[in-house]
């Protein structure tokens, strides 16, 4: 099943971000070569796709797992959890209808 992972940056996140991205990224690419990643991307903090210093406000990853538990399980060991640049994180399931 598909599940939606939707992440809020704690205020100030760029720097604790660009520490912890590197390994961030490999988990993303192994979901996506594994054939599980839907879609991955941060929220820009302002209405640009390059908002330099402003930064971002969130992620959002929606990928499939063999549970809620796994989802979540996965969510909780992303680097940007350990590094502290995740204030929030829901994880919930997704059920994809359009295109």
């Amino acid at each position: 099943m598909l599940y939606a992972i939707i992440s809020q940056d704690v205020e100030e996140s760029l720097a604790l971000r660009m520490s912890a991205r590197p390994e961030h990224l490999k988990r993303l690419e192994a979901l996506r070569d594994a054939g599980r990643l839907v879609i991955a991307g941060p929220h820009p903090a302002i209405d640009s796709e390059t908002p330099g210093p402003a930064g971002f406000s969130g992620s959002l990853v929606i990928a499939e797992f063999p549970s809620l538990e796994e989802a979540q399980a996965w969510a909780d060991a992303d680097p940007y959890v350990a590094a502290g640049v995740y204030a929030r994180v829901i994880v919930k399931p997704f059920k994809k209808v359009l295109p």
